[in-house]
C-alpha cells in the first residue's frame, strides 16, 4: 500500500487488519444465545431484535439518537457527496443524496487502581479476550455444506 509521509515522500507500507471468520451470527442465532442467558424464550427475543429495527429507525428519522446501554448510540448522518455549494445561501436539504446510519460504541470511565491514571476508558461491547492472530495461522474448517 502507497502512504504519502509528512514530508511528501511515498513509500511502500503493509498494515495488519482484521478479518472476518466464519460465518455471520444470523438473528435467530443471536436470539438463541441470548434466551440462554436469560430468563426469556428464544421466539420472545426473536421478536423484540426484529421490531428493534422498526422502532430505531423511527426515533431517529425524528433526529434523535437511540442508545443501547452496553452497546452504544445510533444516529442518522447526511450524505451531500458531490453536492457542495460555494455559500451557505445556497446550501438546504436538497443536496442531500442519502442517509447513512452512524454507530458510536458505548464508552464508560473507570478508575484504575494503583496507577497514576485515576480513569481510563472502557468500551463493554470490545471483550477483554479478543486475541489477534496471523492469517496463515488460521486453519479452516469444513463448513456443513462441504465447503
Amino acid at each position: 500500500m502507497k502512504v504519502r509521509t509528512k514530508t511528501g515522500e511515498t513509500v511502500d507500507l503493509w498494515y495488519p487488519r482484521s478479518v472476518l471468520v466464519g460465518k455471520t451470527v444470523s438473528t435467530e442465532q443471536l436470539s438463541t444465545r441470548v434466551a440462554q442467558e436469560s430468563t426469556v424464550s428464544p421466539p420472545d427475543v426473536l421478536a423484540v431484535l426484529k421490531a428493534l429495527s422498526g422502532c430505531m429507525g423511527d426515533y431517529m428519522s425524528m433526529g434523535r439518537s437511540v442508545k443501547l446501554d452496553g452497546i452504544g448510540s445510533f444516529y442518522y448522518s447526511a450524505s451531500a457527496a458531490g453536492n457542495g455549494a460555494a455559500s451557505e445561501e445556497d446550501c438546504s436539504a436538497n443536496a442531500i443524496n442519502g442517509v447513512l446510519v452512524r454507530f458510536l460504541p458505548e464508552t464508560k470511565l473507570q478508575r484504575t487502581p494503583g496507577s497514576g491514571r485515576t480513569r481510563h476508558a472502557v468500551r463493554p461491547l470490545i471483550h477483554h479476550d479478543v486475541e489477534w492472530i496471523d492469517v496463515a495461522t488460521i486453519v479452516t474448517e469444513p463448513t456443513d455444506d462441504g465447503e
